[in-house]
């Protein structure tokens, strides 16, 4: 894991090596922080995993909102705990929300803390949306029409 990451990192100074939760990949996000190389630690369903996560280095960690909301847990409450238990311990790692389905999810993960989200294109057209902008629009266009020129 350790020699594939490390490979990775030599593509670009940006590069984010994305490793999952586990006993393995923990002390190799350690060993890539101390080296200066940028992590995301993924498949987090829970606060003690972002605990572990922030502990070795992370720079990133990813709790899976979508997912935990399948299962019928609250994937918004994680992020949350998890930005306040960084925020607590003055954990440097950052919250990416993971798994948006709807631009709900975008907003409360904002609201909550989140750092950063990914996020579907679907999703993500859809965060312009409103039913009040549309009529509005259309109501500016039509009284724009009846201005003489």
């Amino acid at each position: 894991m350790l020699a594939e990451a490390l490979t990775l990192a030599k593509i670009h100074p940006n590069i984010t090596v994305k490793l999952p939760i586990t006993a393995t990949a923990m002390p190799v996000v350690t060993k890539l922080h101390q080296a200066g190389i940028m992590t995301n630690v993924t498949l987090v369903f829970s606060v003690n995993q972002a605990l572990l996560a922030a502990k070795a280095g992370a720079t990133f960690v990813s709790p899976f909102v979508g997912r935990l909301d399948d299962t019928h847990e609250d994937g918004i409450q994680l992020v949350s705990e998890i930005v306040q238990l960084y925020r607590t311990h003055g954990f440097t790692t950052q919250v990416l929300a993971a798994s948006m389905r709807h631009p709900q999810h975008v907003a409360q993960a904002a609201l909550v803390g989140a750092d950063v989200a990914t996020v579907p294109y679907s999703v993500f057209t859809q965060l312009f949306e409103h039913p009040l902008t549309d009529s509005g629009l259309k109501k500016f266009l039509a009284d724009w029409k009846t201005v003489k020129k």
